[in-house]
């Protein structure tokens, strides 16, 4: 079988097939839109996905509405499920403090600073979160920015350019993929986790400027990189440094200040700081820290801070007191990896692949299947489990999986109870056969 590009387990060659075959049918006659969406790249993919998962009986898991605060329980449909789709590591969501605080910046400043900080809509709590950041990264500086994910795109975007080489991890974000594409600078893939190899690529490759783009915390499998090694091949190559650490604010090191603190090695190894304020923060956002000439030089130049609203004063606010928080209360971090480590034990002791997660909030299942991941996450949900899944093309076939973000909010009861479950059901999983000859059937007489 061809591993390189399957479809539900489907060969690249059987796949072709059946495009062909659907888009050769005649149809009645029909109005055709002013914007043909079915000629759009991947539409078909996505029919072809919907009608497999439908002859197969596996519902939907994307775009569950949950009735409100979606923790270490959720509400989907009146039901309540014990959640783990949820990136509210430190279980902060909700906490008093923080909507107290959320409130009152919506009753000083409104809802909206109205227009970007450039021109007109710079706060005083602005400069508050940056100095906050700054303090805890150890750096001159900071910015925070309306996304996480524009904020990749557009810093990438702008201090790389032609001449230039964007070295980033085989698993690197979205994100850092369409900014690299955006600066126009040449991209260079190194195997995941591997500093040998972005060492060699460099120095192959001799470029004007290079920025090397790693993960503090990868959230499909829960690992980690070794940041004293990345941060040697940079000096090596008079190359930048960039860190996402998307995952490992609040997660990573005794304090949860990500992945120096986690290396016990000193931050101002890395040029560039990147995070988020959407996951243990329970706000939304994203935010660089670094030097003050490289802050100074990004708030005037990068095209999604200068024409961007400024970030709302209530997630503003939030995050600021989801961060004072953080500094003040190490027990939450504490307790967060204590459950995401008993996690991992119980699911490696049953026998499943759980990749390489260090048990620090992300425990992957992975199931090799796209078929089967999605047969899994129907059989939890119907147990009262909320667990996503992962499915090609987001991740190779042989990769698909189940992740399970765990939470400070989890008990221990509930983690075990929820090991014990997913051991079994993948079990049953496993054992029942996939047929793919059905499906292929299906799909070519649909």
């Amino acid at each position: 079988m061809d591993r390189q590009n399957p479809l539900f387990g489907l060969s690249g060659e059987a796949k072709a097939r059946l495009l062909k075959r659907l888009s050769s049918r005649s149809a009645a006659p029909v109005e055709t839109p002013r914007l043909d969406t079915a000629s759009l790249a991947g539409s078909r993919e996505l029919n072809i996905v919907a009608a497999a998962a439908d002859y197969l009986g596996i519902d939907d898991p994307f775009f569950r509405v949950h009735e409100g605060i979606a923790g270490a329980e959720t509400i989907i449909d009146g039901r309540r499920y014990t959640n783990f789709g949820s990136y509210d590591y430190l279980a902060l969501n909700g906490d008093a403090r923080i909507a107290e605080a959320a409130k009152a910046a919506i009753d000083r400043y409104g809802t909206t600073v109205s227009a970007s900080r450039t021109v007109s809509g710079e706060r005083p709590i602005h400069r508050e979160l940056e100095t906050a950041l700054a303090r805890l990264y150890g750096t001159a500086d900071a910015m925070v920015t309306v996304g996480g994910h524009a904020t990749n795109v557009s810093v990438i975007g702008t201090l790389l350019g032609r001449d230039d080489a964007i070295v980033h991890d085989a698993l690197a974000h979205n994100s850092v993929v369409e900014g690299a594409r955006l600066s126009g600078a040449r991209r260079l893939v190194f195997p995941h986790n591997d500093p040998d190899a972005a060492d060699r690529l460099l120095r192959e490759a001799r470029p004007r400027r290079a920025l090397i783009v790693i993960e503090g915390h990868y959230s499909m499998d829960g690992d980690v990189p070794d940041l004293a090694a990345f941060v040697a091949v940079a000096r090596r190559h008079g190359a930048w440094l960039m860190v996402d650490e998307a995952h490992a604010l609040g997660v990573l090191g005794p304090r949860g200040f990500g992945l120096a603190d986690h290396a016990g090695i000193d931050p101002g190894g890395v040029d560039i700081w990147m995070g988020t304020l959407s996951k243990s923060l329970v706000s939304c956002g994203g935010y660089i820290a670094g030097s003050a000439a490289l802050v100074h030089y990004l708030k005037r130049r990068v095209p999604g801070f200068v024409f961007s609203v400024g970030i709302a004063p209530s997630a503003v606010a939030a995050a600021l007191a989801a961060l004072r928080i953080v500094e003040a209360e190490p027990e939450h971090v504490a307790r967060l990896n204590r459950h995401a480590r008993l996690f991992r034990d119980l699911l490696r002791e049953g026998g499943l692949d759980i990749g390489g997660s260090i048990g620090a909030a992300i425990v992957p299942v992975i199931t090799g299947s796209s078929i089967r991941a999605g047969k899994l996450t129907a059989a939890l949900f119907a147990r009262g489990i909320n667990a996503p899944p992962i499915l090609y093309p987001a991740v190779p076939e042989r990769a698909a999986r189940l992740r399970f973000f765990v939470t400070a909010g989890h008990s221990e009861a509930q983690l075990r109870e929820t090991a014990r479950i997913v051991i079994e059901e993948s079990r049953a999983v496993a054992a029942e056969p996939i047929d793919l000859v059905g499906v292929a059937r299906h799909l070519a007489s649909d």
